[in-house]
């Protein structure tokens, strides 16, 4: 029977710790935290392959799962007492458990790496009795070989955490990055040419990097990445997140004063949305997300997951230099073959969407036949990759670009503050980095500037008359922007006049309600790089008067009727 998240210290209701941070399953289970017990699916995948490969984001618990296998087969069911697979699980034997954890042998010099990797291996496998005094790689690995190859059948268990590591340090040096391959390629060699030593071998990582002899030479190493079965095998579900944090949920809409209901709906907004199966149908919270927001939710809902370990420092390198210099490609329909996910790439095939997606950035949304589309999990991985998009174009942040509080001058500010804030933003982005060339980029643009901070903007918003290019709802005020494009051969007080009849024929901004409705038309220069012209088009209500000098708000002064 589960044990609930609740206990009673001094006759007060005090919640299980969290165990956020936690790697260790003993430790986890030593100290009582709460275990979101998957451990029928482990039994599951224990028992139907023996060589497993398993690709997760970081920080979604990859790591936990290693550690609970290592205490499943180094000392059977000892740690696992009124867990699910304490009823399943008939194996009495303990084994040599070998666990490498390839994040702690990163270099950006192959010759530090090769020190740490054969430093690994010696520590690793000399617990069992291995002896090694040459710490060159190839004679280390060799005198592995023989070792194994005496080695009672089936007596050891290999683990590997984060199995590319090396490779992600190194994606930007493609020298590197095949030196290093090479030498992961031989290791993965030997394993495999002593494969009777092993009874289970376990490999996670982020991506698939074919030669490294994982994926090629082990021809019986079941990828279970994508499998429906083993979705969930990390990461949170809904039912999940309800029956083992039901505390924590309550404690959260107290101190925010919002129902526990509510409340949910924001957590599934804001962390939510991972999906790591074929069927799109299974879906999990980031549990790093989460158990960060339970710890500190006076905070409200930050990034927790980006800004800690959702961003390693190359890929988003990596990442720069690809489709990030484009906004336009922020919001553009993404999707990736079933076959290009699933098989392994080289930095050489390694496509934007796929990378994205295996990192955790883009997840699987819905599957047609063979293709895969994706889009951004959540609300906070889409604030902070709007972020970062606007980081790559500055090459600072939007802050320091000298946008500050923009949420709140859109809340608050009177038009020409904000029609001032855009044009600093416009003037800050290099051209050379990103042209605005048409109207298209300049709302790709504004767009990314407002989700990185905070905002869920509407593109192209449609009503019955038509669609807008820009509505935003900031604190009570809803505002709807019309934006033109001004070419050289085109007149900027001509579009402007266009962009306000716009707004006015087609009522832009019905979908205001009660909150104070704003409408901008904006007019950007291609010849001088910015806003020369803006306009404030009345509310809605005022458009019924059909008053043919009805005035409109030009650069700060009032003037007539076009």
């Amino acid at each position: 029977m589960f044990r609930i998240d609740l206990t009673l210290l001094g006759g007060l209701m005090v919640l299980r710790a969290l165990p956020l941070g936690i790697s260790s399953f003993r430790n986890l289970r030593k100290d009582d935290r709460i275990y979101v017990d998957k451990t029928d699916l482990i039994f599951s995948m224990v028992q139907n392959q023996s060589r497993v490969f398993l690709a997760r984001p970081r920080r979604f618990g990859k790591s936990l799962l290693v550690s609970t296998l290592e205490a499943l087969f180094g000392r059977g069911l000892e740690d696992f007492q009124g867990l699910k697979i304490a009823k399943l699980w008939k194996d009495d034997k303990q084994y040599k458990v070998v666990r490498l954890d390839f994040s702690q042998i990163s270099s950006i010099k192959l010759e530090r790496f090769e020190l740490n990797f054969s430093v690994h291996l010696i520590n690793a496998f000399g617990q069992f009795g291995f002896e090694c005094e040459e710490y060159r790689l190839p004679v280390l690995l060799g005198k592995l070989s023989s070792w194994l190859s005496k080695q009672e059948l089936g007596s050891f268990v290999l683990l590997v955490d984060e199995y590319d590591s090396p490779l992600t340090t190194s994606l930007n040096d493609n020298q590197l990055f095949t030196l290093i391959r090479e030498d992961l390629s031989q290791f993965f060699s030997i394993i495999k040419s002593q494969d009777s030593a092993f009874q289970f071998i376990f490999i996670t990582g982020i991506t698939k990097f074919n030669k490294t002899s994982i994926f090629s030479a082990f021809n019986n190493l079941s990828d279970i990445s994508l499998i429906p079965e083993y979705g969930d095998i990390v990461g949170y579900r809904h039912d999940e997140v309800k029956k083992y944090f039901s505390g924590y949920i309550e404690k959260a809409s107290k101190e925010l004063e919002v129902d526990s209901e509510k409340l949910f709906d924001s957590l599934v907004r804001y962390y939510d949305g991972f999906c790591f199966e074929e069927t799109a149908k299974i879906k999990v919270f980031a549990p790093w997300s989460l158990l960060s927001f339970f710890t500190y939710p006076s905070r409200g809902f930050r990034d927790y997951w980006f800004e800690s370990a959702g961003q390693p420092r190359v890929l988003i390198e990596y990442l720069k230099s690809h489709n990030l210099r484009d906004p336009l490609n922020f919001t553009a329909a993404k999707s990736i073959s079933i076959a290009q996910l699933t098989g392994a790439s080289d930095v050489e095939s390694l496509t934007d969407v796929g990378l994205l997606t295996q990192t955790g950035y883009l997840t699987i949304k819905s599957v047609s036949g063979e293709t895969i589309f994706v889009d951004y999990p959540n609300d906070a991985v889409r604030q902070a990759m709007a972020a970062l998009y606007l980081q790559v174009l500055l090459g600072k942040t939007i802050e320091q670009a000298g946008v500050r509080n923009l949420t709140s001058i859109l809340a608050k500010d009177n038009p020409e503050t904000i029609v001032h804030m855009f044009d600093r933003l416009l003037e800050s982005i290099d051209y050379k980095d990103y042209a605005i060339k048409d109207e298209a980029s300049l709302r790709a643009l504004m767009q990314v500037a407002m989700v990185g901070s905070g905002l869920s903007p509407r593109v192209e918003s449609h009503n019955a008359h038509g669609r807008s290019d820009l509505e935003v709802t900031a604190g009570e005020r809803y505002i709807v922007l019309e934006l033109k494009y001004c070419g050289y051969s085109s007149t900027p007080k001509r579009l402007l006049k266009e962009a306000v009849e716009q707004m006015e024929k087609r009522r832009y901004g019905m979908q205001a309600g009660e909150k104070e409705l704003l409408r901008i038309a904006l007019v950007f220069s291609e010849a001088e790089r910015r806003i020369t012209e803006w306009s404030v088009v009345p509310p809605l209500k005022k458009l019924e008067d059909d008053d043919p000098n009805r005035t409109f708000l030009v650069h700060g002064t009032f003037i007539n009727n076009f």
